[in-house]
């Protein structure tokens, strides 16, 4: 019974230390997403201020906050699979030492901590597109304003 307690005490210390991580791997992702549209608003304020070089300016600002939210989520996304590996494999330890009763409970705990870093990943990758449709958008844009002021500067309609 002592061996089934203990077992039963670590398999829950090790499934909040696991939700515990999931969740920073998704602040860190939203903070990457943040960043990243931050970083094409000002990169399309710049395009349409300056015309004709700033619209290549602005192209590459975009291209590169996009490339920072990608890879802010991936970082993020590897953060919570190694979190979430960390715990399964502690549960597994944990089921190992402990009665038929408590292997059934690591089984369930490990299932959760998937379907939560699963979630987590696609969560990641859905906003990191999103920011950089968004930034693609606000350069397109930008260049579209840049080429008309460059038109009208020469003196074309």
């Amino acid at each position: 019974m002592k061996k089934l307690f203990i077992g039963a005490m670590a398999l829950s210390l090790m499934f909040a230390v696991g939700c515990r991580e999931v969740e920073k791997g998704m602040e860190d992702a939203a903070n990457g997403v943040e960043n990243a549209a931050d970083a094409a608003g000002e990169a399309a304020g710049n395009a349409v201020d300056a015309a004709g070089d700033a619209a290549n300016n602005a192209v590459d600002a975009a291209g590169d906050a996009a490339n920072g939210a990608m890879d802010a989520a991936g970082d993020a996304a590897n953060g919570v699979k190694d979190a979430a590996g960390n715990a399964v494999d502690g549960a597994k330890d944990a089921a190992n030492n402990a009665v038929e009763g408590a292997k059934d409970a690591a089984g369930n705990a490990i299932d959760g901590a998937k379907d939560a870093a699963n979630n987590a990943v696609d969560g990641a990758k859905d906003a990191a597109k999103g920011a950089m449709d968004g930034a693609k958008d606000a350069a397109n844009k930008a260049t579209d304003k840049a080429a008309e002021g460059a038109k009208k500067m020469i003196g074309g309609k």
